[in-house]
């Protein structure tokens, strides 16, 4: 149906044609009347999925790009599946091969090959994800006024990958336990949160915990032609689109955090202390898409005055001492962990006040829709930390 009897359509051309045929993106009631006879058509579907990672892939050798997703038609597989039977996912996987139909074989007819070309478009995307804790009055002047430069107190970032699946992980042997299928939404993990965010700790109540998610690259980003100049090639590299951006503030954090099970879902069968860990889920704004964050409160190390520090405990105060801003060394970031625990363990009994809680990101999710409307539709600036 696509480049028959000439030259195949570019990524540019085929990206194109994929935005042209994309209305039924995002609407939770199709009118058949709304859809275009293409938009319907799986061979279409089938053509421009081969082309597009078939035929068009830019890099076989990286390993990153050797998996195709295909989605089970809805018919023979709604979304209201037991994640706990194997095989009963509303995908499958392949690696790469170099004739699609050989690919899947007589899995074909049950294939869905738009919402399949949907999903290799998300898979074969690069992003990354930034988490930050900035100043609550620093947030507010820049969402009052959009000119303003949003400085972060402290900032990670950190590639991560889009998944149809969901890794549930142990809080206490910070090990994976298990992966289910999370398709219609699409995960985003950070396999090594705990080291990974080691030192993001809020630890004044104006501090507000950040999370944004960018593409940045890859399949969702064709270039028509090759860059002319130096000034192209830049501007090139600078395509981004935010996915995802929204903030807490202490408080809120604070508020899930000592709900523990009865509100948040607790992995710990007792009560919150310093040094214990939960999970929390926090909603998106408009509640669209989901966060999961790992919450332990600075353990107070101020109860081992005596000997020489093992390398676990000057971990530990080195950990806090980069979430309160500055970099310096252990014995320095101790003193001053052992310092801001005292200050806030005087005043939590008496009114609730400041604990340090370090915020370890586990994932961010959204549906598959508004990743894929905003990939091919979404304009404007990028929120930049």
């Amino acid at each position: 149906m696509l480049g028959n009897g000439g030259e195949s359509p570019s990524r540019y051309e085929l990206l194109s044609m994929v935005k042209k045929h994309s209305n039924l993106i995002g609407k939770t009631v199709v009118d058949e009347e709304d859809a275009s006879d293409v938009e319907m058509d799986q061979k279409f579907w089938h053509d421009v999925l081969d082309l597009y990672f078939i035929g068009g892939r830019d890099s076989k050798e990286q390993q990153d790009d050797d998996l195709l997703f295909f989605v089970r038609k809805m018919s023979l597989h709604g979304y209201g599946f037991n994640d706990n039977i194997e095989g009963n996912s509303p995908y499958f996987v392949r690696r790469w091969a170099t004739k699609l139909d050989d690919l899947v074989g007589e899995s074909s007819m049950i294939i869905d090959w738009r919402r399949s070309l949907y999903l290799n478009l998300i898979a074969h995307t690069s992003y990354s994800i930034t988490v930050a804790i900035c100043s609550h009055q620093s947030l507010q002047n820049h969402q009052s006024n959009q000119g303003t430069t949003l400085s972060p107190i402290y900032k990670i970032v950190k590639t991560v990958y889009a998944s149809p699946s969901r890794v549930n992980f142990h809080l206490d042997s910070r090990k994976e336990v298990e992966t289910k299928p999370a398709y219609p939404d699409i995960c985003f993990a950070v396999d090594d949160f705990d080291s990974t965010f080691d030192a993001v700790v809020l630890t004044d109540t104006d501090h507000c915990y950040c999370v944004l998610l960018n593409a940045v690259g890859g399949a969702a980003f064709p270039s028509e032609i090759p860059p002319q100049d130096n000034a192209d090639a830049e501007e090139t590299n600078k395509a981004k689109i935010t996915l995802f951006s929204g903030f807490v503030s202490y408080e809120m954090v604070r508020e899930a955090y000592d709900a523990g099970k009865s509100g948040f879902g607790s992995l710990l069968p007792f009560g919150n202390s310093a040094g214990k860990t939960d999970r929390i889920y926090m909603k998106g704004p408009g509640g669209r898409g989901e966060v999961e964050v790992a919450v332990s409160g600075v353990v107070d190390q101020s109860l081992d005055e005596s000997g020489p520090h093992s390398p676990l405990q000057i971990s530990e105060g080195g950990k806090f001492r980069i979430g309160a801003i500055v970099r310096k060394a252990a014995s320095v970031a101790q003193v001053a962990a052992k310092n801001a625990y005292a200050v806030a363990s005087s005043t939590r009994n008496a009114d609730g006040g400041m604990v340090p809680l370090k915020c370890c990101l586990m994932s961010v999710s959204l549906p598959w829709e508004h990743i894929a409307y905003d990939l091919l539709f979404k304009g404007g600036v990028p929120v930049n930390l």
